[in-house]
C-alpha cells in the first residue's frame, strides 16, 4: 500500500509530531526529585520522559518507586507554558497539515499540557479530534482511546483503511488492536530505546514513508 493512500491517520503527539528542549524535563526531574526525596540520572529522566523502556509504570516499580507517588508530583510541577514554549514541530511532520482526509490526534499527554502546545505550535486545527488518554478512558495499547477518535471522525473498522502512527511500543499495539496498520517512527535509535519496535511501517523519519513509495504522489 502506498502510504498516503490511507483513508484516515490518527496520529500520536509527543516524540512523534513534536519534541521539547531538554533543558525543561531535565529542570522537571529535578523538581520531582526533590519532592520524592530520590534523584534522577539523566538517563533515567531520558527513559521515563520518552517511554524508552515500555510501560513507565513498570519502570518506576523497577527503580523502587510507587507511580502513585510519582505521577502527582510530576504533573504538579509541569509547567504547561513553560512546556509549550520549550517545545518544538519535526519538519517532517508537517504532512500532517496537507492530509486530504480526516486525522485524528491521540496522546497520552493531559489537556492542560497539549492545548498550549497545539495552540502555542499553531497545529490544533490539523486535527479533526483530539483524544487524550486517562484512567477512565484507558491507555495505550487499550484500542479505546483510538477508537473514540475513530468514531469522532465518522469511521469505522470497515469504512476504509486507517493507520495509527506513534514512537512506542504501546502506539503499535493500539492500532493493531484497532484493527489499524501501525506506523513507528523510532525518534531516538534501537540501541537507545533497548529494543526493537515492529509495525507495519518503521521508519525514523516520516519522510521515509513517501522515499520508499515514490508514486505516493502520483
Amino acid at each position: 500500500m502506498v502510504s498516503r493512500d490511507y483513508d484516515f491517520w490518527l496520529l500520536d503527539l509527543d516524540g512523534t509530531l513534536i519534541d521539547i528542549d531538554w533543558s525543561y524535563p531535565r529542570s522537571v526531574f529535578d523538581r520531582v526529585g526533590d519532592r520524592l526525596g530520590r534523584a534522577f540520572t539523566d538517563k533515567e529522566a531520558e527513559i521515563l520522559w520518552h517511554g524508552l523502556g515500555g510501560s513507565r509504570n513498570e519502570q518506576l516499580r523497577a527503580w523502587g518507586i510507587d507511580p502513585d507517588d510519582f505521577w502527582p508530583a510530576f504533573h504538579d510541577v509541569e509547567d504547561p507554558q513553560q512546556r509549550a514554549r520549550k517545545t518544538y514541530l519535526y519538519e517532517d511532520a508537517e504532512f500532517v497539515a496537507d492530509l486530504d482526509c480526516p486525522v485524528g490526534l491521540v496522546t497520552h499527554c493531559q489537556p492542560f499540557l497539549t492545548n498550549p502546545v497545539l495552540d502555542n505550535l499553531d497545529i490544533r486545527d490539523w486535527f479533526d479530534t483530539i483524544i487524550c488518554c486517562d484512567e477512565d478512558l484507558g491507555w495505550k495499547p487499550d484500542p479505546a482511546p483510538i477508537e473514540l477518535a475513530m468514531q469522532n471522525i465518522g469511521v469505522h473498522g470497515g469504512d476504509g483503511v486507517g493507520v495509527y502512527a506513534g514512537d512506542g511500543a504501546s502506539d503499535v499495539g493500539a492500532a493493531w488492536n484497532a484493527g489499524l496498520d501501525a506506523i513507528h517512527v523510532e525518534r531516538h535509535g534501537h540501541h537507545r530505546r533497548e529494543q526493537c519496535v515492529l509495525g507495519d511501517h518503521r521508519v525514523e523519519t516520516f519522510d521515509e514513508l513517501w522515499t520508499a513509495n515514490p508514486s505516493a504522489d502520483d
